[in-house]
């Protein structure tokens, strides 16, 4: 029995470091929404040294990451393979929502190019800011409404609600500015 107890406690260790389906979406997304951005800052900061308000580095940054690479990049996804954002995050099991999805992917293309835009244009930084802010605090209310949501609907629901907070800082930064 004490031999038995070990074999399970070691196959769910074992079981824990296998990734799990849609384990890559989390660590892209962690990466998008945090790492880079704050990576980009700090070079921004120190190795270059702009002094620009920080408030404004974070925006600028995290438009650039957590609006334009992570939306530019899930539109593609979304366009090229529609299944795996309707199964694997939204739980739907029918290829009839595709076509949303995809259309969703279109939406995703065209905020996501915006923001990527902002990195030659600075003054589409605020622009790419509401329209995300907005993108993600509907997609927000939108998954906080489904009852029976999948873990990666879970953090993508944490996700979309940190975007949405951090985008509206920066845009509070910016009004306040003025």
């Amino acid at each position: 029995m004490r031999y038995a107890s070990r074999t399970s406690c070691c196959s769910r260790f074992c079981l824990r470091l296998i990734p799990e389906r849609g384990s890559v979406y989390i660590v892209l997304v962690f990466l998008l929404m945090l790492v880079l951005p704050v990576v980009s800052v700090v070079h921004d900061r120190f190795v270059l040294g702009n002094q620009a308000r920080l408030s404004l580095l974070v925006g600028g940054w995290f438009v650039f990451w957590g609006v334009g690479v992570r939306l530019f990049s899930a539109g593609i996804s979304q366009t090229a393979n529609p299944r795996f954002t309707a199964v694997t995050i939204l739980g739907l099991k029918t290829s009839e929502s595709w076509m949303v999805v995809r259309e969703l992917g279109f939406g995703n293309l065209a905020i996501g190019a915006l923001a990527l835009g902002s990195i030659a244009a600075r003054t589409w930084i605020t622009p790419s800011a509401l329209a995300g802010a907005v993108f993600y605090g509907l997609a927000a209310i939108n998954h906080i409404a489904k009852k029976n949501r999948n873990r990666l609907e879970n953090f993508t629901l944490l996700s979309d609600v940190f975007a949405c907070c951090v985008l509206c800082v920066y845009l509070l930064s910016v009004i306040q500015a003025r």
